[in-house]
């Protein structure tokens, strides 16, 4: 006698069908797509704020999680609280499964900020930038423009400095609206002289001809005006944010040698992101487990990143080379796009959906 199957409670059938889909759902974003959202400026016009992006994990291959021991779709902490979602109690060495690409040169990348430290590398804060710099590059910014090679690097169409426009009027958001500037792109000199705009070079050659500006002029710091917040060492180098270089970009295999130069440059990338235990600077040399070291080889690739706001941008430039281990995936397509200085159907940005990232 076979007895008959025990029907499953409206219950039971919603709990399964939740497990289910929340499984589906950490598979999908952790094999092949995850959605990101573009909180601030530093990418426009490439990007903007409000842009609803899917970033392709399967371009560079998946990476396999560091830390295993996580609430399924969290990423640093627990919705709504201040908690973490997870525990460091294992960390997983570096793995990526094989992907179909790697990063080329002006992809525009998600990955994990290097220089926070308070999260494992995978659950670091998500940045988006484009990669001007693979492995083995030679950069350098002369008065703003990067070259890589020594040859002009590609600059992204839209992309963006800063400006002194210079009127006697106040002008109104609307007028800066007809201009294509945001709020967030503009804000007025305390003594009324005029106005500090996030621009491009389109959009200032327009503002030029309008009757309401008068003289407008890009910011762009001296050559050898040495700025102390830029990586390596901006001070010892006489480096800025418009001037710097020639910086090579470390690769795996690529062995250089410990003198004065190389140790200013790259002692810190050694010592955060090479997976070594003791590493010491003392007198102008390094010391790996105590020992002196006169060369040393690097263990993965990095990359050099900035963002197409040049002027307004929290990049390579300050906090230096992103390693391997923490790209995430590549920006692939928009497919949602919200102003938040709008209202109703207007925040829509309808043509900015299902828009590729180039």
């Amino acid at each position: 006698m076979t007895g008959e199957k025990k029907k499953k409670s409206a219950t039971r059938e919603w709990v399964d069908a939740l497990v289910f889909a929340v499984i589906a759902a950490s598979l999908i974003r952790w094999l092949l797509l995850e959605p990101f959202t573009i909180p601030t400026a530093s990418m426009e016009k490439s990007l903007l704020v409000g842009d609803f992006l899917f970033v392709s994990k399967m371009h560079y291959g998946t990476r396999v999680p560091k830390t295993p021991l996580q609430i399924p779709l969290t990423h640093q902490k627990i919705w709504g609280t201040d908690a973490n979602s997870y525990v460091d109690w294992i960390q997983l060495p570096y793995m990526r499964l094989p992907g179909f690409s790697s990063v080329k040169r002006n992809d525009v990348v998600v990955f994990n900020y290097p220089a926070e430290f308070e999260h494992p590398a995978d659950l670091k804060t998500n940045y988006i930038k484009r990669a001007v710099a693979i492995p083995g590059d030679e950069l350098e910014i002369r008065g703003t423009q990067l070259f890589v090679n020594g040859e002009l690097g590609e600059n992204p169409a839209e992309m963006q400095f800063s400006y002194d426009v210079m009127t006697n009027r106040n002008l109104s958001a609307d007028f800066f609206a007809d201009y294509g500037i945001n709020p967030e792109s503009y804000m007025p000199f305390s003594n009324g002289s005029g106005y500090l705009v996030m621009a491009t070079e389109e959009t200032i050659d327009q503002l030029q001809k309008s009757p309401a500006v008068g003289s407008i002029n890009r910011r762009t710091d001296k050559d050898g005006l040495g700025d102390p917040r830029v990586f390596p060492d901006g001070a010892y180098f006489g480096w800025n944010k418009d001037n710097m270089g020639p910086l090579e970009v470390p690769g795996k295999d690529w062995t250089i040698t410990l003198d004065e130069e190389n140790i200013a440059k790259y002692a810190f990338t050694i010592e955060k992101f090479e997976g070594l235990d003791n590493v010491e600077v003392r007198d102008n040399q390094l010391f790996i487990d105590g020992q002196k070291v006169d060369t040393y080889t690097f263990k993965q690739n990095y990359y050099f990143m900035m963002g197409d706001n040049r002027h307004d941008s929290l990049d390579s430039r300050y906090w230096g080379f992103v390693p391997e281990d923490h790209i995430v995936g590549k920006a692939w397509f928009l497919w949602l796009s919200l102003d938040k200085h709008k209202s109703m159907f207007n925040k829509i940005r309808w043509n900015r959906f299902f828009k590729g990232i180039n």
